[in-house]
């Protein structure tokens, strides 16, 4: 089975940057697309950044300018670098990917905690 894997959440300082990794593993499959949202407390689910497999992206007004999606194809994984963080950057973020692995669907991670400290 397709599993989602991310890592590279921690606290942070004001200003400061991360990197979040995912990594799609379980077996050979099409990744249609694949990005990041996030939840902060009493927050809907929001999407960050978004990459299509034809190489597209797209941002959340919030961090254009500030964090950057890019991907390994070799790897089966995609990056969010977020830089200039802000307090209200602080969430749960998720990976998510649109994937082919017997049939069609869309993929969660189980989500690394991103805190930014003030």
């Amino acid at each position: 089975q397709a599993q989602l894997v991310e890592s590279g959440g921690g606290l942070v300082q004001a200003g400061g940057s991360l990197r979040l990794s995912c990594t799609a593993s379980g077996g050979t499959f099409t990744i249609y697309a694949i990005g990041w949202y996030r939840q902060a407390p009493g927050n809907q689910r929001e999407l960050v950044a978004r990459l299509s497999s034809g190489g597209s992206t797209n941002y959340a007004d919030s961090v254009k300018g500030r964090f950057t999606i890019s991907r390994d194809n070799a790897e089966n994984t995609v990056y969010l670098q977020m830089n200039s963080l802000k307090p209200e950057d602080t969430a749960v973020y998720y990976c998510n990917a649109d994937l082919l692995y017997g049939y069609r669907g869309m993929y969660w991670g189980q989500g690394t905690q991103v805190t930014v400290s003030s």
